[in-house]
């Protein structure tokens, strides 16, 4: 949200800026949907109810073509939980919610409803490790005992995470349910890697990779004729990159002045990441190669308190139907793009139904904030058409399905090839790569950079506004190059599956 100058994208030449000019002003709209009030924490903590369900909490979700080699016909769909994660933060460290259902959700046909759904229910199971005191066996406080943990041995682990993966077609709750398996050996239930507690339990960086690189499952997709998919679920790094506290204190940043390096505050912590690897032919539907994709996570409506609870039995008892807690598509909308009263609304609510929120795209605040904050004149133009378009359509040419009903998601156009790690530009179709964002969402994208940009209007200084509903002069500060100065691109990421970097740990051997 900094308003900080800095060109990071140099201006192409004369010769080279009009035959993309009008896939950039096509895709820039695409950024303007988050750009409408946001640009912080993709989705930290972004809504009242969901700072008290940390382990529901959305924060990011990506989904683009992979760009490991020889993966080129796959999708890869990553929805990252439970933000803010202390790489020491013992001593039970960061499982996810047994009670809860994780899901993706994937629309093929345009109308806004899922048309296939994966979802993740997780059990920990207690081992109940032991030692011998005095003649007694008397159960361990931690979630380790004495030894090393190396991959192949989980001898030495007390709680042990597992989860299994459904596909569902057509409604969420009742299409139709079908089991992943595992590819090896058919079976249902996947394990998930302990959090990375430190080099004296793991041994080393290279050594936890190992272990937690043995979960990185083949999988089996009923109804996928394609071949077999890849499931990881396990704590990573952080993958979001922004000037966090500078961001919420007003800004606190250098609004036009000199270009300053501001430090990434998510540098420092952990996340949760469930992670899919999807055979592109089996996500797509009816010829249209452009699919939409969000996660939301939902908990019981009923919860009552165990007053005794012990051992595997649960601290608390729930019940009644699904509830939907926590959503997120394109990045950042809810974090400042939705008015705080209605912040747990749009959690709860389905892509169908955005038609609820369009005051908050058509007149969004954050131009205004930035306007007063630095004397840097917003869009004058309102109803913000271009943003609508982008937000509730997808943008024709780039992505926007050949028929299509009016909803907030991230949209992939699997047709355009992905480019490799090495060639990616992190800020998209900005930078005239098309297969980066808002054409989806890869880990290197800058989406801060790219949706700040268009929040102040750069759709409204390209050749042809009226296009996006400006008129001239609408935006006299829309050509600068915003930026938070909190750089990230794919080279801060693994060229593989499941791409996220491996968490941070705990503590250091001394």
């Amino acid at each position: 949200m900094p308003v900080l100058l800095q060109n990071r994208c140099p201006a192409l030449p004369e010769s080279s800026r009009r035959p993309v000019r009008a896939a950039l002003a096509i895709a820039l709209a695409a950024i303007g949907m988050a750009g409408a009030g946001s640009a912080l924490a993709s989705s930290h903590r972004e809504a009242p109810f969901i700072t008290t369900a940390p382990k529901v909490d959305g924060t990011d979700f990506y989904m683009f073509q992979s760009y490991e080699s020889g993966r080129s016909a796959y999708t890869t769909l990553i929805a990252d939980y439970e933000p803010l994660q202390d790489p020491y933060g013992g001593p039970n460290y960061f499982s996810l919610d047994p009670n809860a259902l994780y899901e993706i959700h994937v629309d093929n046909t345009g109308d806004g409803k899922e048309d296939i759904t994966f979802q993740f229910r997780f059990k920990n199971t207690l081992k109940d490790l032991s030692l011998p005191i005095a003649g007694a066996n008397v159960a361990i406080p931690l979630v380790t005992t004495v030894g090393s943990v190396a991959a192949g041995d989980s001898s030495r682990i007390n709680v042990n995470e597992s989860f299994t993966l459904d596909i569902v077609r057509g409604d969420r709750r009742g299409g139709r349910r079908d089991a992943v398996t595992n590819a090896a050996d058919g079976s249902k239930t996947f394990t998930k890697p302990l959090d990375y507690v430190g080099d004296k339990t793991f041994g080393s960086d290279a050594a936890y990779a190992k272990y937690a690189g043995q979960y990185v499952y083949s999988i089996n997709i009923p109804g996928c004729a394609a071949g077999p998919g890849r499931v990881f679920v396990g704590q990573r790094k952080d993958p979001f990159v922004v000037a966090l506290g500078q961001a919420f204190d007003q800004f606190n940043l250098n609004p036009v002045g000199s270009p300053t390096a501001n430090p990434d505050k998510l540098a420092y912590k952990n996340v949760t990441a469930l992670e899919l690897e999807i055979p592109t032919a089996c996500l797509v539907a009816n010829g249209d190669p452009v699919i939409g994709g969000w996660t939301t996570a939902s908990l019981r409506q009923g919860r009552l308190l165990n007053p005794t609870p012990s051992g595997n039995n649960r601290a608390e008892l729930t019940g009644g139907a699904w509830t939907q807690v926590s959503r997120l598509g394109m990045p950042l909308v809810n974090e400042l793009v939705i008015g705080l009263k209605d912040k747990d609304r749009f959690n709860a609510s389905r892509p169908q139904n955005d038609g609820q929120f369009a005051t908050y795209v058509t007149n969004p605040t954050l131009p205004t904030i930035l306007q007063a904050l630095f004397n840097v004149p917003a869009p004058t133009s309102t109803p913000r058409a271009d943003i609508v378009a982008t937000f509730l359509t997808g943008i024709k040419g780039v992505n926007q399905p050949k028929s299509v009903t009016p909803a907030e998601m991230l949209r992939l156009n699997t047709s355009i090839a992905p480019k490799p790690a090495d060639q990616q530009r992190s800020l998209g179709v900005l930078a005239s790569d098309s297969a980066g964002f808002p054409n989806g969402r890869r880990p290197g994208d800058d989406v801060v950079d790219a949706t700040l940009r268009v929040a102040m209007g750069v759709l409204c200084t390209l050749d042809a506004p009226s296009v996006f509903g400006c008129k001239a002069g609408d935006a006299k500060a829309g050509g600068l190059p915003y930026t938070d100065g909190a750089e990230v691109n794919a080279g801060f990421f693994d060229t593989g599956f499941p791409y996220l970097k491996a968490p941070l740990a705990g503590a250091k051997a001394n």
